[in-house]
């Protein structure tokens, strides 16, 4: 019964002594508030330079696995090229590669018996302009593709239909738009059956694709797609392609890899001991090599910002040793007044914290300013509550751990020395 009245009294006594060095601590920062937000600019950098960042990596991560790497976990693309080199890998396969062609889609098409669906795509180099009446778009992405790209990619109907095999046989001149030529060209009419022209010949339109949305300020509706036999009849008659191929299901994606490579050996007679000359590509691949650029980018900002909160908290050391210096008198009344050292130990300690803390909370307020002009301006970006988090904490353990020092030498004066002295 006693140890337990005793226990209570200890916790009693412990929120009591931490709410009046609270409360001390923060008539201090008051009294001087200059000095504390000189003080303070180190954590405030240092606090918002790691909110920003993770907050950038965070949403760059997010936005690249929505808009770019967002083929799934079931399909893999083949392509010149892989999407993950180094620059010594990128340079031999300057020298080695060669674009995939449309005899090689049939090949595959026509050999893979383990896929769900099989498609390829080519795009025109250089954007042509396209026309409608006295409306005109300067620029717009022309692709040539097969009739089975719509059951793979993220393209869907609207209205109208896709290409057809019967547009591919027959080489038709139809054309399937994206929505930004709807909302250019056709505002307040049908565009099914008028005919536009793309670098001045006439497609017929059969169907318009439901919108897609920007990537890195880019419409991703700007788009013309015809069947790729036409593309080859006028524009490119040997294009390089992009062979989408998609599995039944995730599991199956590690086996249907290695066959279309093993196809393609096969047709391009690769010898064993030699490297592939094309790349297959899966979203997964792109978004581990992204991330880890971003990783690496992350660590060096955490090196700058360790720094930062380095020189910050040097900082407040010095400004709390002041602080103890100034007080010597407040310090030797308290402790003849029967404070005990680790009243005046927990005092500054917090007096130092909260100082940090509100260096951070500062930080934090200028980070998400920050963060919003990045997004309305360049990147897309998202404020995340762990950053948040993350950014208060190391700014009051800064606080805690270079308040220790000068809470210890105030927690050490004599009495009777410090009552003599007036700071």
């Amino acid at each position: 019964m006693k140890s337990e009245t005793t226990s209570r009294r200890n916790r009693t006594s412990f929120w009591f002594t931490a709410r009046e060095a609270l409360g001390i601590a923060l008539s201090e920062l008051r009294a001087h508030k200059l000095r504390s937000f000189l003080t303070l600019l180190g954590v405030v950098i240092s606090t918002a330079t790691l909110i920003v960042v993770m907050s950038v990596v965070h949403g760059l991560n997010q936005y690249i696995a929505t808009h770019v790497a967002d083929m799934g976990t079931d399909t893999f693309i083949i392509s010149e090229f892989p999407w993950t080199m180094t620059f010594e890998q990128w340079l031999k396969a300057q020298r080695r590669n060669r674009p995939v062609d449309i005899e090689e889609y049939d090949f595959l098409r026509d050999t893979m018996q383990a896929s769900k669906h099989i498609g390829a795509s080519a795009t025109l180099s250089l954007p042509p302009p396209a026309h409608y009446g006295n409306q005109q778009i300067d620029e717009v992405v022309l692709n040539g593709v097969t009739p089975s790209l719509i059951d793979i990619g993220q393209t869907e109907v609207l209205y109208g239909r896709y290409i057809t095999d019967s547009d591919y046989l027959h080489r038709s001149m139809v054309c399937f738009i994206g929505h930004d030529l709807l909302t250019k060209f056709f505002p307040n009419t049908d565009p099914l059956g008028k005919e536009i022209l793309v670098r001045g010949l006439p497609f017929r339109v059969i169907g318009v694709a439901k919108s897609i949305g920007t990537s890195f300020g880019q419409s991703e509706d700007n788009f013309v797609q015809i069947p790729l036999t036409t593309f080859q009849k006028i524009f490119v008659a040997r294009p390089q392609l992009s062979i989408f191929v998609e599995a039944w299901s995730s599991g199956q994606m590690a086996a249907l890899q290695d066959e279309a490579r093993e196809l393609m050996r096969v047709r391009r007679h690769i010898p064993y001991s030699e490297a592939d000359t094309f790349g297959i590509n899966t979203s997964e691949a792109l978004m581990s090599a992204w991330q880890s650029l971003t990783g690496t980018i992350f660590g060096a900002t955490v090196g700058i910002v360790a720094v930062f909160l380095v020189i910050g908290g040097i900082v407040i050391m010095n400004i709390m040793l002041a602080s103890v210096t100034e007080r010597y008198h407040e310090i030797g009344l308290r402790k003849s007044l029967g404070a005990r050292r680790s009243d005046l130990r927990m005092q500054f300690i917090l007096e130092s914290s909260v100082l940090a803390g509100a260096g951070g909370v500062m930080g934090i307020l200028f980070a998400i300013i920050l963060t919003a002009l990045v997004r309305a301006v360049v990147l897309p970006a998202s404020v995340s509550l762990t950053a948040v988090v993350v950014g208060l904490l190391l700014s009051c353990l800064v606080g805690l751990f270079f308040g220790i020092y000068p809470a210890s030498k105030a927690a050490k004066l004599d009495p009777i020395e410090a009552l003599r002295m007036e700071g």
